[in-house]
């Protein structure tokens, strides 16, 4: 199982990314899928996952500035970053388990890192104000 990230570069505040994480070893199907990030000093954390059955959920911060999608046809999944500041500045990881292990609950600041087995490298985005 890989996955790979990739899109990730230095912005002024108020640019957009858009993140790409290809899946290879693995389908991503109906697994619930999610983007996670890492500034330095600070716990990895939850951005923005997509559930089992397809919904959607951010965290608070990035509410309205981020989407996150899915393209099963390309085994691909994406994360859109608008209007960024330079509070989101972090390297971005995304994360995948099978649907089987019903890890995806609650909101998505509370999902731990050990709830996904598999994990790109990550991709680094760094804001400037």
């Amino acid at each position: 199982v890989q996955l790979l990230e990739s899109g990730g570069g230095s912005v002024q505040a108020g640019g957009s990314l858009r993140l790409s994480c290809v899946a290879s070893g693995y389908v991503l199907g109906t697994d619930c899928v999610a983007w996670f990030r890492e500034a330095p000093g600070k716990e990895r954390q939850g951005v923005a996952r997509i559930d089992e059955d397809g919904t959607r959920s951010y965290r608070d911060s990035v509410k309205g500035r981020f989407t996150i999608s899915k393209d099963n046809t390309k085994n691909t999944l994406y994360l859109d970053l608008n209007t960024l500041e330079p509070e989101d500045t972090a390297i971005y990881y995304c994360a995948a388990v099978p649907a089987a292990w019903w890890r995806c609950r609650g909101p998505i600041g509370s999902q731990r890192r050990t709830d996904f087995p598999y994990w790109g490298q990550g991709t680094q985005v760094t804001v400037s104000s």
